[in-house]
C-alpha cells in the first residue's frame, strides 16, 4: 500500500456487528431511494464500500441486489469475507491508495463506522470524492457526539467506557456534525444532510451522513 497503515484489526468470524440492527435499515432505505431516483432504474446498482472489515456489510447488501466492491486493510477481516463470500469482490486496501485507479467510480461510496479510526481523515475524503461519479452519493457512518450525549455519558459515569483508551485499533477521531460536515466539504462534497440512528436522536448512537459529489466542478 501506499501508507504504512496499521492492520491488525481483528476479526474472528464473519457475522453482523451489533451496529448493523440500527444502521442497515437506514442505508438500506438511502441506497434504495437512490436508485430509483437513476431513470431508468439500474438492473444492477454498484456500491463500493470502503472499510468492508468481515464482509457482513457486503453480503446483506448483495442479497438485496447490490453489487458491491469493498476493501479494508484488515487481513484478518479480508481473509474471513473471502472464506464467507468468495462471490464478492473484497480485497485488501485502504483509503490511503489510489483506489479510484484500480476499481473506477461507482455511484455510491458506503463506509461504516470507518472514519473514526483513520489517522489522515482528509485522504478518507478524498479518497470519497475519487471513488464517485459526478452525482454519486457517499453514507458515511459515525458514532454520533454532541453536548447533551456526552454530558449523559459524564452523568451516568460511562464517558470512560465510551472513549476507552484501552481498545486496540479503536477510535481516534471523534466527529461532530460540524467537523464532519467541514471534511466532506473540504474534500469537495456537498453535504445534504445527516439523519441519527439508535436511541431517541439526542442520544443516538451513530449519525449517517448523506452527501454527493457535484455533477460539475466549480473552479475558483
Amino acid at each position: 500500500m501506499s501508507e504504512s497503515v496499521p492492520n491488525g484489526y481483528a476479526y474472528s468470524a464473519s457475522t453482523a456487528s451489533h451496529t448493523h440492527a440500527y444502521l442497515l435499515p437506514t442505508v438500506l432505505r438511502e441506497l434504495a431511494t437512490s436508485a430509483s431516483e437513476r431513470s431508468p432504474p439500474p438492473s444492477e446498482y454498484r456500491v463500493f464500500d470502503l472499510g468492508c472489515g468481515n464482509g457482513s456489510t457486503a453480503a446483506i447488501l448483495a442479497k438485496h441486489g447490490y453489487s458491491v466492491t469493498g476493501v479494508d486493510p484488515s487481513e484478518d477481516g479480508i481473509g474471513i469475507a473471502n472464506t464467507s463470500f468468495p462471490d464478492l469482490k473484497l480485497e485488501l486496501g485502504s483509503c490511503y491508495d489510489d483506489l479510484a485507479a484500480r476499481y473506477g467510480t461507482f455511484p455510491v461510496v458506503l463506509s461504516l463506522e470507518v472514519v473514526e479510526h483513520v489517522f489522515f481523515p482528509r485522504k478518507f475524503a478524498k479518497c470519497i470524492f475519487d471513488l464517485l461519479e459526478p452525482g454519486g452519493i457517499a453514507l458515511i457512518s459515525t458514532p454520533y457526539h454532541s453536548y447533551w450525549k456526552n454530558l449523559a455519558l459524564a452523568l451516568s459515569g460511562k464517558m470512560d467506557a465510551h472513549f476507552t483508551a484501552l481498545w486496540d485499533y479503536g477510535h481516534i477521531k471523534f466527529w461532530s456534525r460540524t467537523t464532519l460536515t467541514t471534511l466532506l466539504e473540504e474534500a469537495g462534497l456537498r453535504v445534504e444532510r445527516f439523519t441519527r440512528v439508535g436511541r431517541i436522536p439526542a442520544l443516538a448512537k451513530s449519525m449517517i451522513a448523506i452527501a454527493r459529489r457535484p455533477e460539475t466542478v466549480i473552479s475558483e
